[in-house]
């Protein structure tokens, strides 16, 4: 009765840390928020020693580190990886889980001395994909020999389906967030020029270039130089 609860209660915590995961898919939290949530859940659920999640950086196609719940100065200085070096570039080319017994006779692992340090004996990495495209990987390290399940196999991967989109989400929130600042900026930009227009007697190009001028010179942005001009005709009225 005790082992049944106790499996009950294991797969409670499970649920419910992957429902902590589906939420975030919905929520307002910046994307360094949902980096450190998913790692941190993700620790807490498969009793993690470490814990890490790695993103695809698209200019340099660069594996890099991006969130772990460790304390470790010297993992979270590792160095990046390229695609297909290492067990995480293995899993990133391949868009399939690796698990690795014995981290210390793993020929594709290439941080040994890390692991021996850290005291690092099992790992389980899966991939972070969002409709068939890699964008990072999630790894789980044990300080004791493991050989990982089926089933925590699966439950990282449902871990990481959850994850991709959340953070999927919350880039394409960042870019609709800058994309729409941009336009605010230049709607302030064209009514400023349009103010400078009238009161000067300037060409449209002639206003745009003294208030990127005054930009420069005073090092405030555009916007803020066109607000001020706004401002100033606004006290007038």
């Amino acid at each position: 009765m005790v082992k049944k609860a106790a499996r009950t209660i294991s797969h409670t915590k499970q649920l419910e840390a992957i429902s902590r995961v589906s939420e975030s898919v919905i929520s307002n939290l910046y994307l360094e928020d949902i980096l450190k949530l998913i790692v941190t859940v993700t620790a807490e659920i498969m009793n993690s020693k470490i814990c890490s999640l790695m993103l695809i950086d698209r200019k340099t196609g660069e594996i890099m580190l991006k969130a772990t719940q460790s304390m470790s100065e010297i993992y979270n200085k590792k160095p990046n990886l390229k695609i297909g070096e290492g067990i995480a570039g293995k899993v990133a080319l391949s868009n399939k889980p690796m698990a690795v017994y014995d981290l210390s006779k793993e020929p594709e692992y290439i941080s040994k001395a890390i692991a021996a340090k850290e005291g690092l004996k099992s790992l389980l990495s899966v991939p972070l994909a969002v409709k068939g495209k890699v964008i990072g990987v999630l790894n789980n390290y044990t300080s004791y020999p493991h050989k990982f399940t089926k089933n925590e196999i699966n439950i990282m991967t449902t871990v990481a389906n959850q994850a991709s989109i959340a953070i999927e989400n919350a880039e394409l929130m960042l870019k609709t967030k800058v994309i729409q600042e941009e336009l605010d900026s230049r709607k302030v930009v064209e009514r400023a020029k349009g103010i400078l227009m009238r009161q000067d007697g300037l060409t449209e190009e002639e206003a745009f270039r003294r208030i990127q001028k005054q930009s420069m010179d005073m090092r405030k942005s555009m916007k803020e130089i066109a607000e001020a001009i706004i401002l100033i005709e606004n006290m007038k009225k």
